[in-house]
């Protein structure tokens, strides 16, 4: 047997004895817990959805505005190969134990089930760099099959600055005609005082099942922030692991679009060394009977002085009876820091209808301004002065996110 299909086995071995979620079994999954793991590991060759790589299928790579891709090493690898699969996953953690980590079966099941993946260096790009000297990037991502695992691993060297723009793109695939499964995991490893712009856009179809796991490593004096624009499907879960280490600043916003469906946002934080920043905010806009989950979570080490932690969900239901459920918590475990969380939930602010109104907007017009305007200072705040979300925005996609999701029932988004 080779090394391959001895991982394979070993993963559903491992599935097979811890398990998948038990009903109401931890606190991370309480709300909305994940379909049963025959819908990430069922491989039914003639229900088969395979598309070309050809095509566009799996990962692609674009550089962005005038940016050379001069500084960027990337390896497409086969996750069938001894050899590839070696390189694919040399240097990355191995799956967790439940008491560990809760979302443990998810990383075991993407063992079992990995074919391919993407590894990225970025280093500082020689000759032609954007005028302020980063590297733009954009990564888009379409499903190569019914039920995948794919994988990615980006490094970013020592002092350089990453402008990445990642996309989803379920769209691509519809012409399957079924519902696609999706779980997907992503290593993000920040050398000391690099810098990444994270922009990610994950729309599902409404039918689909997806599950994404960020886990990000930021060394000394590194700063990482990500926004992003994620609509609701049958199961849609983006979860976020992010490390700190001393002087490490990172500052998670998600826009949350639940038109008819369901999603979970999980941000779990470790801040482990002095003066780390960690900010996480939430936006969640549902109708209907949609359902939300935003959990934040950040755990303060012993010695992490003068630490700077804050989190904010709001959650707004636009129409309808949808279900919010917002869960800020800090652990906090030294004197010297600054923490503050909090939570909200409620309509469309009433001044700013107001002010619309004063100005001869209809309602609709109204709340659509209104609306667009909060999930733009969201994402803006995450990326203050940034020309990869200005351009992103000024070329209509935060109208079109907002189109796209929030409609009136999974018939539609589908």
């Amino acid at each position: 047997m080779d090394t391959v299909h001895a991982d394979i086995l070993a993963a559903r071995d491992w599935l097979q004895r811890g398990g998948w979620f038990a009903p109401h079994a931890g606190e991370a999954f309480r709300h909305l817990p994940p379909p049963a793991l025959a819908h990430w590991l069922h491989e039914d060759p003639a229900a088969a959805c395979n598309a070309a790589p050809l095509a566009g299928a799996g990962w692609t790579l674009h550089p962005l505005r005038d940016g050379s891709a001069g500084g960027v090493q990337a390896q497409w690898l086969d996750a069938r190969d001894a050899a590839q699969r070696a390189q694919l996953l040399d240097g990355l953690p191995g799956p967790a134990q439940p008491g560990d980590d809760e979302a443990a079966p998810f990383a075991w099941a993407h063992r079992a089930l990995c074919r391919q993946g993407l590894r990225l260096r970025i280093d500082a790009a020689p000759g032609r760099a954007a005028d302020d000297g980063s590297v733009w990037l954009q990564l888009r991502h379409q499903p190569r099959a019914r039920i995948e695992a794919p994988l990615l691993v980006l490094d970013v060297r020592p002092g350089v600055h990453c402008r990445l723009l990642e996309t989803h793109d379920w769209s691509a695939a519809s012409g399957c005609g079924q519902a696609l499964t999706q779980n997907l995991q992503v290593h993000i490893r920040l050398a000391p005082g690099a810098r990444l712009e994270h922009l990610r856009i994950s729309q599902p179809g409404a039918h689909d099942q997806v599950a994404h796991h960020l886990h990000v490593r930021l060394a000394r004096d590194a700063h990482y922030a990500q926004a992003l624009v994620a609509g609701s499907s049958a199961y849609h879960l983006q979860r976020s692991r992010i490390e700190l280490e001393a002087g490490a600043q990172a500052h998670s916003a998600a826009l949350l679009l639940a038109g008819a469906a369901q999603i979970d946002h999980q941000v779990y934080s470790r801040v482990q060394a002095p003066q780390a920043h960690s900010t996480v905010e939430t936006l969640a806009l549902a109708q209907g009977r949609a359902r939300v989950v935003a959990n934040a979570h950040t755990h303060i080490a012993p010695g992490a002085a003068q630490a700077n932690v804050r989190q904010r969900l709001t959650g707004i239901p636009l129409s309808g009876q949808p279900r919010l459920t917002l869960r800020p918590h800090l652990e906090i475990l030294h004197d010297d820091v600054q923490a503050a969380h909090g939570a909200t939930w409620g309509a469309l602010p009433e001044d700013a209808l107001f002010y619309a109104a004063q100005r001869g907007l209809d309602d609709d017009t109204a709340h659509t301004l209104v609306t667009e305007g909060m999930a733009r200072a969201l994402l803006e705040g995450a990326l203050p002065h940034s020309p990869l979300l200005q351009d992103w925005l000024e070329g209509g996609g935060l109208a079109n996110s907002l189109r796209w999701a929030l409609r009136q029932s999974p018939e539609d988004a589908g």
